[in-house]
């Protein structure tokens, strides 16, 4: 691999372009890229839309080069309305969550993502795209649709963010969609959300907000 070039950067991996179809993601704190590898190798045996993996090793994944741009940057541009935006999440969820899961531990485990939220969804040709699946497991769907809530609702609480007004209107769109089943997991994905290392200081204090603003929608 020669002199691949700085394309983006997220909370804990760069994305580099080794040429006009792959990428590299690599994480700058260690791991290992197996499992989410073989998640996304399993899923888009399904038919569910993932980024082919071409190469994992180490801290690396070797990917293919999407085009289009993320749904939040659709978002931002006005290109996109809160409404289809939500529903697109919430289909997404759904297709994920009808596939058999990889590995069925326990009776009712699906495929979750864990972290389905609009700048991890790239809006291509081929369509809608999920990205990042580093925290991908199996458990209750019901975990994975109430992370993307939290996610959303930790924005709109934030009233020095410039997308707190947009991400409300994004959440509320997105519970509308998705109904009412997510509150019996909501403590747990506030959990899982407040263990994230990612996490600032500042987003772990809006978790409670967050939650706040999710079970008034009912």
């Amino acid at each position: 691999m020669v002199d691949p070039v700085p394309l983006a950067s997220g909370r804990d991996a760069d994305v580099f372009a080794i040429d006009d179809r792959r990428v590299l993601r690599r994480y700058r704190n260690g791991g290992d890229v197996a499992a989410e590898a073989a998640v996304m190798a399993y899923v888009r045996s399904l038919g569910f839309p993932v980024p082919t993996v071409y190469e994992a090793r180490g801290t690396d994944l070797v990917m293919e080069r999407l085009d289009g741009r993320t749904m939040l940057s659709a978002l931002i541009a006005g290109e996109l309305d809160a409404l289809a935006a939500a529903d697109c999440l919430a289909d997404l969820h759904r297709r994920l969550h009808a596939l058999p899961p990889r590995l069925g531990q326990r009776d009712g485990d699906r495929i979750l993502h864990l972290d389905l939220h609009p700048d991890n969804v790239m809006l291509t040709t081929r369509g809608p795209v999920l990205i990042d699946w580093r925290n991908a497991t199996e458990g209750p769907a019901e975990l994975d649709v109430a992370l993307s809530a939290v996610i959303l609702a930790q924005v709109a609480v934030d009233c020095e963010h410039p997308l707190a007004s947009p991400a409300a209107t994004l959440l509320d769109a997105f519970l509308d969609c998705v109904g009412g089943s997510l509150l019996t997991v909501l403590d747990r994905a506030l959990a899982v959300r407040r263990n994230d290392p990612a996490l600032t200081a500042g987003e772990r204090d809006r978790l409670d907000a967050a939650a706040v603003l999710i079970t008034a929608h009912w």
